[in-house]
């Protein structure tokens, strides 16, 4: 498997360092795990004779563009900005727009496209996650879905493939990627790289997710999510929130799902797992103390929360929260 990593000066240092690592490991450790893997090689392609990330680290090209045909996967780093403002910004830039150009001639049913983090805006700014499935950096699906609303955005998977493009979640996902695109020449390599630099298996964002930081401004449904926040012991439906904020059932699930992905349910099952989550890490309640606090009349409730959460399992009603 031969992998081209396709980066611009600016891009986040550790994205570049952590798919080249895993990379270069899993090349090393091949010979001993199978001979028979075919061999991982990594070039670094850029539209200069070397690339400096934000940090400062310098990175030598050793490919240039016009040879990305020879390439089995071509990745995209983050683009080594932390807010929405900064990565449509960094977007406009020459060396950005050069990349997006390259992108576009792809195929990906010929040759595997991948990013993570913030590099997911790149291919999405390309045309090449229209109508796909796709994740990034969960703190930036509001901006994310606005831009490229075509994109079917799941921000609680850390790596989603689709049809010949693989997208992974936050920063340090470039690890996730990287393995993710190991297994695809071989499981048994993965696991031992994984066993070898000590990774954990992470198939979800959501125990990282946390609400307030999901920027939007519908007014709708901020009201929504106030009214569960000042509720949140009590045992609540939808119907009941809905007729509190003066609104219909149909329109709330337009709203949530436009401005964040998900539905009123999600949304409030989220605030939920939220406040359980902080109260765990601040203070020295137990679960048992802690479910009746966020609506939930046992602990088993809550803890059945926590878990679908942190797997990225799709919400679904509770005891304490019935559908409508």
């Amino acid at each position: 498997m031969r992998v081209g990593l396709l980066a611009s000066d600016g891009c986040f240092s550790s994205g570049v360092a952590a798919l080249i690592d895993v990379l270069s490991t899993a090349q090393a450790e091949r010979p001993g795990v199978d001979p028979s893997i075919p061999p991982i090689r990594v070039d670094i392609t850029g539209t200069g004779r070397k690339i400096t990330t934000g940090a400062g680290l310098t990175v030598p090209v050793t490919m240039h563009p016009r040879e990305l045909s020879a390439v089995d996967v071509i990745v995209v780093p983050a683009l080594g900005t932390m807010t929405a403002e900064d990565t449509l910004s960094a977007l406009e830039a020459r060396a950005s727009r050069a990349i997006i150009k390259v992108l576009r001639d792809l195929d990906p049913a010929v040759t595997t496209v991948a990013a993570a983090c913030t590099g997911v805006f790149t291919l999405a700014e390309s045309g090449l996650l229209d109508r796909r499935r796709a994740t990034t950096s969960w703190w930036l699906g509001a901006a994310f879905r606005s831009r490229y609303p075509s994109v079917i955005l799941d921000l609680d998977t850390m790596v989603v493939a689709d049809a010949g493009v693989v997208t992974a979640g936050a920063a340090f996902a470039h690890i996730d990627l990287a393995l993710a695109l190991v297994r695809r020449v071989s499981l048994s390599l993965a696991e031992h790289v994984a066993r070898l630099l000590v990774i954990d298996e992470r198939a979800s964002q959501s125990a990282y997710l946390v609400t307030d930081h999901l920027d939007h401004n519908d007014r709708l449904v901020l009201a929504f999510e106030q009214q569960v926040r000042a509720r949140m012991g009590q045992a609540l439906d939808i119907p009941q929130l809905v007729a509190a904020i003066g609104t219909s059932r149909r329109t709330l699930e337009r709203r949530t799902q436009a401005a964040l992905g998900m539905s009123p349910l999600a949304l409030m099952q989220r605030l939920r797992a939220e406040r359980a989550v902080h109260l765990l890490r601040t203070t020295t309640q137990s679960v048992e103390q802690i479910a009746p606090q966020v609506g939930y009349a046992n602990a088993e409730s809550l803890r059945a929360l926590l878990r679908r959460f942190r797997t990225g399992s799709q919400a679904r009603p509770g005891p304490a929260e019935g559908s409508g």
